[in-house]
């Protein structure tokens, strides 16, 4: 479990701020994890400001809803600059579905905010549905001071997952879903594609395959 370095013996003007990045497939616990941070910050007696892209729209227009459904409210902006407009004089900072920000700008604000003495949390996904890095989300987690990948469990098989197995036919790289559109699959499973868990001769020829 991350535990938050503690830096507030530093003098306010020699203080500065970084990067966490919490990544992983869908139904990880992404979400649960970066509102259990910023729960944590609030207990500290911090001032917190969470985002997320307007876009998505999935569960609350404002709040971000983890698959468990906790949810926090949060500021919906349309760009990643947005939120150096936003973040005022808050302490931490937390962005939810980072991946789905403008590459070269979530990162220039990422940064710049840890420059100004933020704490920045973010989190997002960290391939796309053809196992692809996602967006803006490689970029993050080579300026992040710390990163943390979170798993989901195999629906097919149980096993650690790490994939987001794509159920519908559409291309696009952004299609917003859930358990309708995709799943959690391990390496083997994603690769199966739809012969995963028909047979059990499959996954005992698997490695030949």
């Amino acid at each position: 479990m991350f535990i938050e370095p503690n830096r507030r013996r530093e003098s306010p003007h020699l203080r500065t701020g970084w990067i966490e990045v919490i990544c992983g497939s869908m139904f990880s616990g992404k979400t649960e994890e970066l509102i259990r941070r910023l729960n944590r910050a609030v207990i500290a007696r911090l001032h917190v400001t969470i985002f997320k892209p307007a876009l998505d729209t999935r569960y609350h227009e404002s709040n971000i809803v983890s698959h468990n459904a906790n949810a926090t409210p949060s500021v919906p902006v349309s760009s990643a600059h947005d939120i150096l407009d936003r973040a005022g004089n808050c302490d931490v900072v937390g962005i939810d579905e980072a991946q789905f920000f403008d590459d070269k700008e979530i990162v220039e604000v990422c940064n710049r905010l840890a420059n100004d003495g933020k704490r920045v949390i973010i989190a997002g996904l960290d391939m796309d549905f053809e196992g692809k890095p996602f967006g803006c989300m490689p970029q993050l987690m080579a300026i992040a001071e710390y990163v943390t990948k979170v798993h989901a469990i195999c629906v097919v098989c149980g096993d650690i997952a790490n994939y987001s197995y794509r159920l519908t036919p559409s291309r696009e790289k952004v299609l917003l879903g859930e358990t309708d559109s995709y799943e959690a699959r391990c390496r083997r499973c994603y690769n199966l594609g739809e012969q995963a868990g028909s047979k059990e001769w499959v996954y005992e020829n698997s490695a030949g395959m």
